[in-house]
């Protein structure tokens, strides 16, 4: 993306994270121009993403509009991932490289780094560690079928509105998941890596529960 589609894109998620663009709402290229402050290619370049990101959804002769999530919708994902993921990090346990290990122990060291640091946590900068971790993750199972279905399963909107709920705890908690999930796969001991995951995914599960309203009843 151009650095105006970044910065439409940008604009728009975080009204749509913060709830100011409520689910179902009609997003229209002329106001959106005006509150991101660039012209329309940029803004329709960055709905784009943002409907490849799961963040909004494109109706034919309708138009944009916010995604919406269930109770339903987001159980589902949850349990999906739970099921899928536990069976990438089995899976990593059994087939991972060393430097695929070496990698996944970094991730863990730069959020350790993030939750030291003085201030508040930089949440944009925790999501951004946690995607590559799991990433990775899903490359050292050596499946790239798992490693597509899981890209397409983990809907971006879900994963940061939980992030933006975590307290400084929870994401010291979630850390310490990835951490034994390293330990388990430098272990090459596969159940105990696929508990390690769903009590992980079990916990954000709970988190975005407990923090929000679902979209639908």
């Amino acid at each position: 993306m151009s650095k105006a589609s970044k910065i439409a894109y940008n604009v728009i998620k975080a009204r749509i994270l913060a709830g100011e663009f409520t689910p179902n709402a009609h997003l229209k290229e002329e106001e959106l121009t005006r509150i991101c402050g660039v012209s329309r290619t940029p803004v329709r370049d960055a709905l784009r993403s943002l409907a490849a990101d799961y963040y909004v959804k494109v109706i034919p002769n309708r138009g944009t509009f916010v995604s919406a999530w269930s109770n339903e919708d987001v159980e589902d994902i949850f349990s999906m991932r739970m099921m899928l993921e536990g069976y990438a990090a089995q899976r990593a346990a059994e087939k991972a490289q060393d430097r695929q290990i070496e990698k996944l122990a970094r991730y863990c060291r730069n959020i350790s780094q993030l939750i030291d640091a003085p201030g508040p946590i930089d949440t944009e900068e925790f999501l951004g560690e946690n995607r590559l971790f799991h990433a990775q993750l899903w490359e050292a199972s050596g499946s790239e079928r798992l490693s597509i279905v899981l890209d397409r399963l983990v809907a971006r909107p879900v994963v940061d509105r939980t992030a933006i709920a975590y307290t400084d705890h929870d994401i010291h908690r979630s850390n310490e998941h990835h951490k034994e999930i390293v330990e388990a796969v430098r272990a090459h001991d596969g159940p105990w890596a696929r508990s390690v995951m769903h009590s992980h995914i079990q916990a954000a599960f709970q988190m975005y529960t407990h923090a929000f309203q679902c979209d639908e009843p």
